[in-house]
């Protein structure tokens, strides 16, 4: 099961859960006044190590070290796409994540999922 590109504009090498070399979606939006948002993309079949869900904290880091981005002015992302599947468990969601700075790190991710008006306006 591939991703289709639409969900992101590159593919994001990463360190994962217990140094496991791994990939996502990567997309970030810029708009003038706004929070730059940050959307990584679960790739399923095609990352080899963690998921965007463990380690996520890690991740955003991670990202913002790369891009030049504080974690503070980031509204970050996270997206299971729709693969065309007949399981549930494979249909289109987004969820915003929050953290909190324990000793240097991002932890203690909060999730609330996203519906389809608070996408589009995060996003477009």
């Amino acid at each position: 099961m591939h991703v289709d590109s639409k969900y992101f504009d590159e593919i994001f090498d990463f360190e994962g859960e217990w140094g496991l070399p791994s990939k996502c979606g990567l997309k970030i939006i810029r708009k003038p006044g706004k929070k730059v948002v940050v959307i990584v993309t679960e790739l399923y079949q095609d990352n080899p190590g963690s998921s965007i869900t463990y380690g996520a904290g890690s991740l955003l880091q991670q990202i913002c070290r790369a891009k030049g981005l504080e974690w503070q002015d980031v509204i970050y992302l996270e997206c299971n796409p729709d693969t065309n599947s007949k399981l549930s468990f494979y249909d289109e969601e987004y969820y915003q994540t929050r953290f909190e700075m324990i000793d240097g790190q991002l932890k203690n991710p909060v999730y609330t999922q996203l519906d389809d008006n608070s996408i589009k306006e995060l996003i477009y």
